[in-house]
């Protein structure tokens, strides 16, 4: 993935990213014994306008993986580039100018929101640093109309952070990230935190702020039925890597990296029959520590198909045909192979639940 060359039409183009944290040793002279990998060697590409899903159980680096987009973590190594500009090289005044233009909206709507503060500072703090309006009476009517953009009513200005709920705080969240006008926004698993109906109003609020507005996102999320619904694309990772990437629906029909295959066997479908007939794919072991990832492919001490191979040579992130990359030396056969090893087939897609709800719900 690394080696191919940006797209005219790729917004963000993220080559061989890693985000390595050093572990140290002893009280006086503080010497560096480790690392832990949380990132180690991810590449690919969002364009303008989509919505690249970010997937992946606790800990395998994927709200490490945006922050080191967005700047807030320093990459070890690696290459952002945005709009033409490599993110990474960026300092001072010239990273200040283009926080403008990517943003992100936090996970917990709770920890993200300044208690001391109104929701007018909140949101009108990135839109006085930034000069985008001057005057407070100026900032306080775009405050008000961010507001109303989010589905809250435009005189909460003057209330604190404490006096909502949590799908209202995220949608403060979401105005504060839009105060600036930017073009992308890391949704670092925003609908995590709330009650699943929350879950539906907050997803269909980001999908209709991008066709509004214009946005590019990269939304990270735990499950592949949060993803289904409003992703293009869908990137899964696992141990500081993406094993495989691939337009929505070809990722929920045709997966072909065996974690993948385990996760989407692991979602619950909504019509008893079918889940009483259902067989799932349980991952034997725990996730290897990125502290000391193991050699060859970081899977195949769970993977119920490795062989050789995989423990001694990391497999190449490949394009199998129309934009679906597979990091696995049997990804061609991995279908059949689990098929005959646990007589599951690939989900189809209407068995995945969308987090939307239907319309007359809404």
């Amino acid at each position: 993935m690394s080696e191919h060359a940006a797209s005219s039409t790729d917004l963000i183009h993220v080559r061989g990213l890693k985000m390595h944290f050093p572990v140290t040793s002893g009280i006086i002279l503080r010497r560096q014994v480790g690392a832990v990998k949380a990132v180690d060697g991810v590449s690919f590409s969002i364009r303008k306008g989509e919505t690249l899903g970010l997937v992946g159980e606790s800990g395998c680096g994927k709200s490490t993986t945006g922050r080191a987009i967005l700047q807030l973590y320093k990459p070890t190594a690696g290459e952002v580039i945005f709009n033409g500009q490599d993110l990474t090289k960026l300092q001072g005044e010239e990273m200040r100018r283009m926080r403008r233009k990517v943003q992100m909206i936090f996970q917990d709507p709770y920890a993200s929101l300044n208690p001391r503060m109104t929701v007018g500072d909140i949101i009108g703090e990135p839109i006085a640093v930034h000069g985008l309006r001057k005057g407070k009476a100026a900032i306080r009517e775009r405050v008000q109309e961010l507001l109303s953009l989010v589905g809250l009513n435009p005189y909460f200005v003057n209330r604190y952070p404490h006096e909502f709920s949590g799908g209202q705080r995220q949608r403060i969240g979401i105005a504060r990230a839009l105060a600036v006008e930017p073009e992308f926004v890391v949704c670092d698993e925003p609908v995590s935190a709330l009650d699943v109906s929350i879950q539906a109003q907050v997803i269909n609020l980001l999908e209709d702020l991008q066709d509004r507005l214009g946005l590019t996102y990269l939304f990270i999320a735990h499950g592949l039925s949060v993803v289904k619904h409003i992703s293009d694309r869908v990137a899964v990772m696992y141990l500081g890597k993406v094993v495989e990437l691939a337009e929505g629906r070809k990722l929920y029909t045709q997966p072909m990296h065996p974690y993948t295959q385990a996760l989407l066997s692991a979602v619950p479908i909504p019509d008893p029959t079918v889940e009483k007939q259902r067989k799932r794919i349980i991952l034997e072991g725990d996730v290897p520590s990125p502290l000391n990832p193991p050699p060859g492919c970081h899977f195949h001490t769970r993977c119920p198909i490795a062989i050789d191979r995989c423990r001694t040579e990391e497999p190449p992130f490949t394009d199998y045909g129309d934009g679906h990359y597979v990091a696995c030396w049997r990804a061609r056969e991995s279908i059949a192979l689990l098929q005959e090893k646990t007589g599951l087939t690939p989900s189809d897609p209407a068995n995945v639940p969308a987090i939307r709800p239907p319309a007359a719900a809404e």
